[in-house]
């Protein structure tokens, strides 16, 4: 907002930005309820992250809703995840890893990507579960 009381144009656009991150962000969150490779959990939560930021009542409905709304709720509550989205995760990066193994992958893009692997795969575990 300006002094006069009206919104910036980049407050605007910021604000459209934020919507179409949440609505991709949970878009690729049903996606995942139906497709095994593709997490469901991290695509809510960004979701009701960006929703938060650009559009209160999609935010609202994200925590009203019955799949999604105990996962956004645990993650404020008790930054947990569910047991079943971090077996999937650190099984996903481990693939992943072993793919880029098996493709012949550089030294260098094997230790760079396994070292980023590992530390998100130890976070995850450290939260807890529900």
């Amino acid at each position: 907002m300006n002094l006069a009381g009206t919104p910036m144009m980049g407050d605007r656009f910021g604000k459209t930005g934020f919507r179409i991150l949440a609505y991709t962000s949970a878009t690729l969150a049903i996606a995942g309820i139906a497709l095994p490779l593709l997490p469901t959990t991290p695509f809510v939560l960004l979701a009701a992250f960006f929703a938060s930021k650009g559009s209160p009542e999609f935010a609202q409905w994200l925590d009203d809703h019955p799949k999604f709304g105990p996962a956004i709720s645990q993650w404020r509550a008790r930054r947990a995840v569910p047991a079943r989205a971090k077996v999937l995760a650190c099984s996903m990066m481990a693939l992943s890893w072993g793919m880029l193994v098996m493709l012949g992958a550089s030294g260098t893009v094997l230790a760079i990507s396994g070292v980023c692997l590992c530390a998100t795969a130890c976070y995850l575990v450290t939260r807890p579960s529900y």
